[in-house]
């Protein structure tokens, strides 16, 4: 059985000066707490009576586990920049300059056109105000002004405007569920 009591005193009778030392090393970047906690679980499993020199190991053992923490968080931030790049550049499966198909763009644009058709049929005002808000980023108080109504009428606007087009995705989601079904189903057009 190992027993370190000579280092646990050692650790304990030099907790504040580790602590300083720890948050110099550390630049700001972590807690010296974290890193005296790991410092103290490891002394546990260590034999005291084969260190010669119990302050130069827990000074030693301190700062590899400060070198550990800053490799940890090198590799990190390294994984979540390769991450963040792949999802704006676009992934080796959908590269940055990749152009959508042909029919994507086809369906891109149908729906767009009926978008606006749906915006055509709401009275001008929502039409309006709708346009202005989500489309051309005007903020709502300027809205307010330039019509002469108040806020909440603009939202009113907007909340008519929004019913509209939600009700046009359902329909779209329809749209494009029903091939699908069809397809899961084994209906084929030609069996109708």
């Amino acid at each position: 059985m190992t027993e370190a009591p000579g280092l646990e005193a050692m650790f304990l009778a030099n907790r504040a000066a580790l602590l300083r030392y720890l948050r110099v090393r550390l630049r700001g970047d972590g807690d010296g707490e974290d890193i005296l906690q790991d410092l103290w679980l490891k002394l546990a499993d260590i034999d005291a009576s084969l260190i010669a020199e119990p302050l130069a190991y827990l000074y030693r053992a301190a700062e590899n586990l400060v070198l550990d923490r800053r490799r940890s968080a090198q590799r990190r931030n390294a994984r979540e920049q390769e991450w963040t790049k792949g999802h704006i550049e676009g992934s080796i499966a959908a590269p940055r300059d990749a152009q959508p198909s042909a029919d994507r763009l086809l369906v891109a644009r149908d729906q767009l056109r009926r978008v606006d058709a749906v915006l055509d049929t709401l009275p001008e005002r929502t039409a309006f105000a709708f346009r202005a808000v989500r489309i051309d980023g005007v903020p709502q108080k300027q809205i307010a002004a330039e019509m002469g109504i108040s806020l909440s009428a603009v939202e009113k606007h907007l909340q008519r405007g929004y019913r509209a087009v939600l009700d046009l995705k359902q329909q779209l989601d329809v749209e494009i569920d029903a091939p699908q079904r069809q397809w899961a189903e084994g209906i084929d057009d030609g069996d109708r």
